[in-house]
């Protein structure tokens, strides 16, 4: 669906919370299947002061690998990416991910892709945001059925990395490594606070202050049909397409 002139989608209020949310970072770094955090890693590094690196793995252009995630992995394990974007099929209050499937393991009820480098992309990367656009019972359970990754670790485990926010198409969550439990940050322009805890299926804390998802400014939106979209459409067609289909001549 199109979203009228001048009307922030949702899409774009989530490319401009992330923006945000990496504006200060060296290195962020997106896997595949990620156009939303892709394109507000793309947007940051374009209204970035300073030097500032993106790799979209699903992106030939935005992509210096030559080797494909086993260089990422790497480069990642020297220090050398500040933020990377992680998802999940299941997402706790502990900040456990889940990408193997649902149902009591081995006897899983539903098979999924698998874990891949989440495991390791969690523990060495120090700015890890978990993203998650739909945001409902069944994905933000009390307890995940199994644990591809794990939130917290104990203390003599090295780590330098771990989550530090969750966000979903309602709301941000920050994370608490010392107390393993989110608090919300901020909902979403038209989204309540009772709306939020309907939706999730673990407990969170809420401070005095929740604050509303600010929606980007004229100019920046601009920036992210005019400049942003394009770049998108390269390597995400189908998502550029059902966003901005009637930007720069992208069609369903």
């Amino acid at each position: 669906m199109s979203t009228p002139t001048g009307e922030v989608g949702p899409q774009e209020l989530l490319i401009s919370l992330i923006a945000d949310m990496v504006t200060s970072n060296r290195h962020v770094a997106v896997g595949s299947a990620s156009p939303i955090p892709g394109a507000g890693a793309l947007l940051a590094q374009a209204e970035a002061t300073g030097r500032m690196h993106v790799t979209v793995l699903q992106s030939p252009r935005f992509n210096s690998f030559t080797d494909g995630s086993r260089e990422l992995f790497d480069c990642a394990a020297q220090g050398r990416v500040d933020t990377f974007f992680l998802g999940g099929v299941e997402i706790d209050g502990r900040a456990n991910i889940n990408l193997v499937g649902v149902g009591k393991y081995p006897r899983l009820e539903k098979r999924f892709a698998g874990s891949f480098g989440s495991a390791l992309m969690y523990f060495v990367v120090p700015n890890i945001i978990l993203f998650r656009e739909e945001h409902t019972p069944r994905t933000l359970v009390e307890r995940v059925d199994f644990v591809s990754a794990p939130g917290v670790s104990a203390d003599n485990v090295y780590r330098p990395g771990g989550p530090k926010a969750l966000v979903t198409g309602k709301c941000v969550f920050v994370f608490d490594r010392a107390r393993e439990r989110f608090s919300l940050r901020s909902v979403h322009p038209g989204v309540s606070i009772e709306e939020v805890r309907a939706s999730t299926g673990f407990n969170f804390d809420e401070p005095e202050d929740v604050f509303v998802t600010p929606t980007p400014s004229a100019e920046r939106l601009t920036r992210i049909r005019q400049r942003i979209a394009p770049q998108i459409a390269e390597f995400y067609p189908e998502f550029a397409a059902r966003v901005w289909p009637l930007t720069h001549g992208l069609t369903k």
